[in-house]
């Protein structure tokens, strides 16, 4: 079995609040969860409004399909235009 874990940094344009900010990242992370076999959640930065660390996290007895799942849910972050991936760290179990 293969645990694949993967954190971004993320930066969130055009917000002023932290309301704002949780309603983007929500808006993130259901997608990711309806779409993918991930979980996901915000591990870092929760009281800075411009600025957010996802992890995601997914298994499975095959790397190949782990790096299909993470790519995935990273090209679909990239897609948005609110925010911007940074700092990637990947991390296999």
């Amino acid at each position: 079995m293969i645990i694949a874990s993967v954190r971004c940094e993320l930066l969130i344009y055009n917000t002023n609040s932290l309301k704002a900010k949780r309603s983007v990242l929500k808006s993130i992370q259901s997608r990711l969860k309806q779409r993918y076999n991930i979980s996901v959640a915000e591990t870092d930065f929760q009281d800075i409004w411009q600025r957010a660390e996802l992890g995601i996290v997914t298994v499975s007895n095959d790397r190949v399909v782990c790096e299909r799942e993470l790519q995935r849910a990273l090209a679909l972050i990239d897609s948005e235009i609110e925010v911007e991936r940074t700092v990637t760290n990947y991390e296999w179990l």
